[in-house]
């Protein structure tokens, strides 16, 4: 006892022991202690039978996960999500002991599949993919033998579609265009203010047009405009010529417009500039030829897109022609192509600036009298005066001169007009 007593006496044991043990005679520690060791045995024998149930469950997820990549091998059978399904397992009373139909007591998404082997599938377990981020229409490839999704695929687009996408952003800029500070000052408002400075826009509560048409005699800078639009902003630019969406199949012109406003909205912001637009534009009449139905169809399909229940403000559509007497009205609403923007043939002024513009890489000589030569330009368009310079540096080659000087301008003149006057027959 004595010895007990010196050992609770100790001041640091008595703090590390409970104080229950002060009160607690040898036996009834012993017992504790015994009760203790089977405690200790027995939680040994649970970790020992979790490990190994860890352990097989880990052999369990390798193995699944060695099924998942062999299943998960390509090639994928391609198909498209027809409709995504909330499915609710019935509640009806079974006996005991009867058959469980599991897949009948799955809750949450299924879905209808449609294969590129044109059959209609029922798939109640969705595959790896989220189910929640499924839509209709969305693209997927499935098992060919299972048909659960494996993944989803990019958006499907017609190949000349993507090849309408302008990859290299072009290099004109506005000061590339002489004579035409009206037409930028309306179609920067229009077109490039709406995608750069949307928020201006919000704070006066005015809605941007969404579309504009330029119209104007052959080669006063339409499509030179839209290249440099297309250079001043950061948004996509896709270009579609009006005979491309002329096509020999019923419905393959419409098609076209959809994957074009398609590719468009997902790229957004995004200016699509539909050159020579009264290809398909033209007024509608009664007509007994399939062709001019298929136009019309097609033209119906960009009214649709541009003021339909999917149009989207950030697409932004220029379309060019040189025959706006022709397109139809209904294509020419407010509401589609809002402003219309006129390209005249260039004054005396502009045709200078034109001339300067073009030959400013020219070596030119001092004496060149540009004002002069706009005077001598009457009726010409800028593709004419353009046409002008390259005529005085070849002739300026052809003398092996080192510059060019105004009697080369001169001559270009005379030829460029010459040509333009000149009714040109060939006979076979």
């Amino acid at each position: 006892m004595d010895l007990e007593k010196e050992i609770f006496d100790d001041a640091d044991q008595a703090s590390a022991l409970p104080q229950e043990f002060a009160h607690m005679s040898a036996e009834d520690v012993i017992r504790r202690s015994r009760l203790l060791d089977n405690e200790i045995r027995v939680l040994k024998d649970e970790s020992t039978r979790l490990s190994l149930e860890q352990s097989g469950l880990k052999e369990k997820i390798k193995e699944n996960k060695d099924k998942i990549k062999l299943n998960n091998q390509l090639p994928y059978l391609v198909g498209n999500v027809v409709e995504v399904l909330d499915v609710q397992p019935e509640d009806d009373e079974e006996e005991d002991g009867a058959a469980v139909d599991l897949d009948s007591q799955r809750r949450g998404k299924c879905v209808v599949l449609k294969t590129s082997t044109r059959q209609t599938i029922f798939l109640p377990v969705v595959g790896l993919v989220d189910a929640e981020k499924l839509r209709p229409g969305d693209l997927v490839g499935v098992n060919k033998d299972s048909y659960l999704i494996l993944d989803t695929l990019p958006a499907e687009y017609d190949s000349r579609v993507k090849a309408m996408e302008v990859d290299e952003k072009p290099s004109e800029d506005y000061s590339d265009i002489g004579g035409l500070d009206k037409q930028i000052q309306e179609l920067v408002e229009a077109i490039v203010l709406p995608v750069t400075h949307k928020e201006r826009f919000k704070s006066l509560g005015i809605r941007p047009p969404k579309g504009v048409l330029l119209y104007g005699p052959p080669g006063t800078g339409k499509t030179l405009l839209a290249r440099a639009c297309a250079a001043q902003t950061n948004a996509t630019f896709l270009k579609l010529a009006g005979p491309q969406l002329v096509q020999m199949f019923i419905g393959d012109g419409a098609k076209l417009v959809r994957d074009a406003f398609a590719l468009a909205k997902e790229k957004s912001p995004c200016i699509i500039f539909i050159d020579e637009i009264d290809a398909i534009g033209t007024k509608r009449f009664d007509s007994e030829l399939s062709g001019d139905r298929e136009v019309q169809r097609t033209m119906l399909e960009l009214l649709n897109q541009l003021d339909g229940f999917s149009s989207d403000e950030n697409i932004k559509v220029i379309a060019a022609t040189n025959r706006a007497d022709i397109l139809d009205p209904a294509l020419m609403r407010s509401g589609r192509l809002d402003r219309k923007i006129e390209f005249p043939h260039p004054t005396e002024d502009a045709r200078a600036k034109i001339l300067q513009i073009h030959s400013r890489k020219m070596n030119v000589s001092p004496d060149v009298n540009f004002e002069e030569l706009a005077r001598s330009t009457d009726d010409f368009n800028a593709a004419q005066l353009k046409a002008v310079c390259v005529e005085a540096g070849m002739l300026a080659l052809r003398r092996d001169a080192t510059e060019v000087n105004h009697e080369d301008f001169n001559e270009g003149i005379i030829q460029v007009q010459s040509k333009k006057k000149a009714n040109l027959n060939y006979y076979a």
